[in-house]
């Protein structure tokens, strides 16, 4: 029987709301949080964008909540991570090396979060990041199917965390990217979910992104597509010779489906929020700021040169090989019609595209569901592949 009391149940939004009641004072409408940056951190930084990137619910409500009363987003999240890694209850046992690992991923999101609202390239940026990074390598170690790896390329070291499938023998091996913000830390739960089904993965930071770039500067510039058949070249040279996937999220799909028109290595393709006009006029924006800081140009006018080098539809060399295009249909970034044109620009014999009628960028609110889908369509064209 329907509870008749089901209405009044409080969304998430409202738990964060009186949580901010409770500590802080009165609840503010979001337009009347004191800092710009917060406002922009709280429309970005959805909870379940924050959720589908590590950070856990529990941290996601103070986080939130915390800025939402007037903290610094930066503050909260680094002192959020500090707690984690040694909680007042800690002193009642013995940590185990399961604890720890939790402990330490969790840390490592939210340091990550903390850099997320800077938009330039700086030596505080650098060192946040190398720091989150420390804290992942440490709870791969503990868990023992997760190493950072690195790929010699013609432009510099790219960055990468492997996810070894623990306890049987891989069918295929996959690359999966991020975009402009989100990056191969961020996408490690994506990478787990095809590890466990038995694709070896490998999150990759290309060229632009996280650790490549802020640790290594390596920038997104003409010619990026040779640092990528470098981690394509490594990975063949492994033993087993296995088919591998690519799998694209946000302007990383674009990124994605680019290279697959171009190298027939990549055995499938699955663009998940990717747009068909990377290098489209963008103005004076912060996402356009944020772009710029991706290739370490100048201007932007000189960076919006280097996106229009990542062309995902070309119709005088199309998409041959399967495509499955992932759209959220209340995207605020990427509309219908754009996921229609990465489908349709396409002549493989094997596309699908699926909508989540209600789904975000990136169908970050629908995770679970996201990576079932995900993982099981590589599977099955990997295995069809070898």
């Amino acid at each position: 029987m329907l509870d008749q009391n089901l209405e009044a149940v409080p969304r998430t939004d409202e738990i964060i709301r009186e949580f901010s009641n409770q500590r802080h004072g009165a609840y503010q409408p979001l337009e009347q949080v004191a800092s710009a940056e917060s406002q922009a951190a709280l429309r970005q930084m959805s909870i379940e964008r924050l959720m589908a990137y590590g950070v856990h619910h529990a941290d996601v409500v103070e986080l939130r909540g915390r800025v939402w009363a007037g903290e610094s987003w930066q503050d909260v999240a680094d002192e959020l991570a500090a707690t984690c890694l040694d909680p007042p209850e800690s002193h009642i046992s013995i940590e185990t090396g399961v604890t720890r690992a939790n402990r330490l991923f969790r840390a490592s999101a939210l340091v990550r979060m903390s850099q997320m609202m800077m938009v330039e390239n700086s030596e505080e940026r650098s060192a946040i990041f190398a720091r989150a990074g420390e804290l992942y390598a440490e709870a791969g170690r503990l868990t023992g199917d997760l190493d950072r790896i690195d790929f010699d390329t013609p432009y510099g070291t790219l960055r990468g965390w492997l996810c070894r499938c623990r306890g049987r023998e891989p069918v295929g091996r996959a690359i999966v990217i991020g975009g402009i913000e989100g990056w191969s830390m961020d996408f490690g739960a994506m990478g787990q979910a095809l590890a466990i089904r038995g694709v070896e993965t490998v999150t990759l930071d290309g060229p632009g992104q996280g650790e490549s770039r802020l640790v290594h500067k390596h920038y997104l510039k003409f010619g990026w597509e040779k640092s990528y058949f470098s981690v394509l070249d490594e990975m063949e040279s492994w033993e087993p010779k296995l088919p591998i996937a690519f799998v694209g999220n946000s302007m990383g799909g674009a990124v994605g489906m680019h290279l697959a028109r171009l190298d027939g290595r990549i055995a499938a393709i699955c663009d998940n929020g990717g747009t068909p006009n990377p290098g489209r006029d963008r103005g004076n924006t912060t996402f356009a700021h944020k772009m710029k800081a991706h290739t370490g140009a100048e201007t932007l006018e000189a960076a919006a040169e280097v996106w229009k080098s990542v062309r995902p539809v070309d119709l005088e060399q199309p998409l041959t090989c399967p495509l499955l295009v992932v759209h959220g249909g209340l995207d605020p970034l990427i509309s219908a019609e754009d996921a229609l044109a990465m489908f349709n620009s396409a002549v493989s014999k094997d596309r699908h595209i699926v909508t989540f009628s209600d789904g975000d960028h990136c169908v970050y609110n629908h995770s679970d569901d996201k990576h079932a889908l995900i993982c099981d369509w590589v599977i099955s064209r990997l295995e069809a592949a070898r």
